[in-house]
């Protein structure tokens, strides 16, 4: 397991973001430490999504700052340390490309960014798989595959770079429940022991019930603490 940082992986203070003149987010302030799992709920148009946007630097926060792993976005290079999770609905799981080829796509996405041997890609290949139950799926076609299966095809994508921070946007949206069995199982072992930093986005407390150390609710364009019950109480990693 690679070192912890001792800045939070993600961090933000008095965030506030705008489109034109409508207010999306108020003064919003959260951070989240190797070893955590975030959760972030709020309803259609709370604004979580926009919050997620400006985490990943897809957009810039009218007020308040952004942080990784205690870099501001604009100095921030090390892209490699997250993983980021798409909705499967925008992902095109249609398309005829393997769950191998999925995968590896990852580190083809980021190879500008870091100088990895042959061998050493093919063993995290040969980990996020195990890690995800894709052992026997490899050749298979995305579109063969599951709801269930597409999810975890892309969450494996998202860290075979082997990233410390997992951004997740609702990730059990249509998956039945086996699969959130084994999508919960894996969350357990990135953060318990892998150390990883997981904040994950969700309009379902039922997705995170019990894996999640704390839980923030977007209401309003503010953020609040969120039901203490799907919660399972303070990670061993001090964090706001």
């Amino acid at each position: 397991m690679a070192p912890r940082s001792v800045a939070p992986a993600l961090e933000l203070v008095a965030v506030s973001f705008a489109y034109g003149r409508v207010p999306v987010l108020r003064e919003v302030s959260l951070s989240v430490a190797e070893g955590e799992f975030l959760a972030v709920v709020g309803g259609n148009g709370s604004g979580k999504t926009t919050l997620m946007k400006l985490s990943l630097s897809l957009l810039r926060p009218t007020a308040g700052h952004v942080r990784l792993f205690g870099s501001d976005l604009d100095g921030f290079r090390r892209w490699d340390k997250v993983g980021y999770v798409p909705q499967r609905a925008v992902t095109a799981p249609t398309l005829p490309v393997s769950v191998d080829e999925v995968v590896t796509s990852g580190l083809a996405a980021r190879a500008r960014l870091f100088n990895r041997r042959r061998c050493e890609e093919a063993e995290r290949i040969e980990h996020v798989v195990e890690l995800l139950g894709l052992v026997g799926h490899r050749r298979s076609r995305m579109a063969e595959l599951s709801g269930g299966q597409q999810q975890r095809a892309l969450i494996a994508r998202a860290l075979v770079t082997a990233p410390r921070l997992l951004i997740m946007d609702e990730p059990t949206a249509g998956v039945d429940a086996d699969a959130r069995g084994v999508l919960r199982g894996s969350l357990e072992h990135l953060v318990s022991v892998e150390g990883m930093a997981v904040v994950y986005v969700s309009h379902d407390p039922e997705g995170f019930a019990g894996l999640a150390h704390r839980v923030v609710e977007i209401e309003g364009g503010r953020a609040h603490a969120g039901d203490r019950s799907a919660a399972r109480g303070p990670a061993g990693a001090d964090a706001r």
